[in-house]
């Protein structure tokens, strides 16, 4: 599948917002979520020449924009640990304060509360974080979520059933710790 120039720019209306708001869901921080959405088209610009029409464009775009958004998570980890170890990031801040932040996409009255929220999914394992913000965020079916994220609809339950129950837990000890300040 090949595409021109103005081909490409309809795709980038289209999809922009999507690719923003995966990313966002993930590092809940604007300018990370605009340089994660940047890169992703970047890598749509130059490799478009071997989308296969496997799947459909938006599942490849959604695959693409969920590898941008946890590869740069871990850069950003991988940064926090070096910090540890003697190296200062010039982003000290924001590495420590991953989570302070409002998504456009949740409507939350508290903002403390939202905060906690998503330092709690931050926790989960990187697939049943990605199932759930995929399904409870973005508001996908299982099937769609199975298809982006090559496993069957039994595994995304599987997922969503587990983040569930540990995010539970979670709030749980989090809502308890917060009560008690």
């Amino acid at each position: 599948m090949s595409f021109d120039a103005p081909s490409f720019q309809d795709m980038y209306k289209q999809y922009k917002s999507l690719v923003y708001n995966v990313a966002l869901s993930y590092v809940q921080n604007v300018e990370d979520a605009e340089e994660i959405t940047q890169d992703v088209f970047v890598q749509l610009h130059q490799s478009i020449g071997t989308f296969k029409s496997q799947s459909s464009l938006k599942t490849w775009i959604y695959r693409i924009a969920i590898n941008k958004s946890l590869d740069f998570l871990k850069h950003k980890k991988s940064q926090k640990r070096f910090f540890i170890f003697g190296k200062r990031s010039d982003n000290e801040y924001e590495i420590q304060n991953i989570s302070n932040f409002e998504h456009p996409g949740i409507l939350l009255e508290n903002k403390e509360k939202s905060k906690l929220l998503f330092e709690v999914i931050n926790e989960l394992v990187e697939k049943q974080k990605t199932a759930f913000i995929l399904s409870k965020i973005d508001g996908l079916t299982n099937p769609e979520i199975s298809v982006i994220m090559e496993i069957t609809v039994s595994a995304v339950e599987s997922l969503l059933f587990r983040a569930k129950e540990n995010l539970k837990k979670k709030l749980g000890n989090k809502f308890d710790e917060y009560r008690k300040k």
